[in-house]
């Protein structure tokens, strides 16, 4: 084997994480200097270069990519036996690292992750919260919970729940500024953008008894939190396009009023990604399994069984 000292791929996974060997030396508790020293040497045993230096990042080569995918993986697996080893005396053990969105982790999520996390204490729990685009490599989870279709090929989807997103309003816009009649009278009134991966989503799609209708949107506000998109609604901003599931209290309490309810809008899933081609530890397993189960038990519209691997 070319690599003598398998510690040096530790520097090519922290480099790569951190964008940097003075954030990888930071993260192994050396220097810089000896950082350096030990990706030199990796690429030396090696014979090709692994990163692109430049002033302000290190970008991985394609030699690179592929090595930290396999070293990666290595590591996950030894980390894995180690905690199967002392699983045997205390059950599931080690850090969970999860991603969801911020409307659903307040409204949906929190007590079920409370609830997994009291039925397996040995559990470290690290929770993302945000709506932007996930990038495997650098976020380092195990799952994100997301919205929408799967576009990435390094990722796998474990299907959750499907929804249809709907149109509300508060009782004060309404007052103020009318209840639209079709999809066509949203294109008249203020609505609430949200935005994601540089993307403003202003094309809303509905249908009714066959007949589809899309209708361009305007406002003077997009968002990429969904939250602030959800206080905004809220407090009277405009007309707000989301899944009903992270609109249950707003609804129920009467701060938000659903419009336009004889239209429908496309399906829109909801799934657990997970990085593909990487092995997959058996408490990210049992928490699919987990969050599926309670998806499935709750009145949230149509439920998707996820496959048990």
């Amino acid at each position: 084997m070319k690599i003598e000292n398998i510690g040096d791929l530790v520097v090519l996974v922290y480099t790569a994480r951190t964008g940097s060997l003075t954030g990888a030396a930071k993260v192994m508790g050396v220097t810089p200097a000896a950082a350096s020293a030990m990706l030199k040497r990796l690429e030396t045993q090696l014979g090709t270069r692994l990163f692109e230096r430049s002033t302000r990042a290190m970008r991985l080569t394609e030699q690179g990519q592929t090595l930290l995918e396999y070293a990666s993986r290595a590591f996950d697996l030894v980390a894995e036996g180690e905690a199967q080893v002392a699983a045997e005396h205390t059950g599931l053990v080690g850090k969970l690292r999860v991603a969801a969105p911020s409307d659903l982790a307040r409204t949906t999520l929190l007590p079920w992750f409370d609830e997994f996390l009291a039925l397996h204490p040995a559990i470290e729990f690290a929770l993302a919260v945000g709506d932007r685009t996930l990038n495997v490599i650098q976020d380092e989870v195990d799952i994100a919970i997301r919205y929408g279709n799967l576009a990435d090929s390094r990722m796998v989807a474990r299907p959750l729940l499907m929804q249809r997103p709907i149109v509300t309003a508060s009782p004060e816009y309404l007052r103020r500024h009318g209840t639209p009649m079709t999809p066509l009278d949203l294109a008249q009134h203020n609505c609430l953008v949200f935005g994601r991966g540089g993307q403003e989503h202003r094309l809303w799609k509905f249908s009714r008894n066959g007949k589809d209708m899309q209708v361009r949107v305007s406002g003077d506000r997009c968002v990429d939190d969904a939250s602030l998109a959800r206080e905004w609604a809220i407090e009277g901003a405009g007309f707000l396009f989301k899944t009903p599931l992270e609109l249950l209290p707003e609804l129920r309490a009467g701060r938000l009023v659903r419009v336009l309810q004889d239209w429908e809008t496309d399906p829109y899933p909801l799934q657990a990604l997970l990085p593909s081609g990487r092995f997959v530890p058996n408490r990210v397993r049992v928490f699919v399994a987990f969050i599926s189960d309670k998806f499935n038990q709750s009145a949230f519209g149509e439920h998707i069984t996820a496959p048990r691997d």
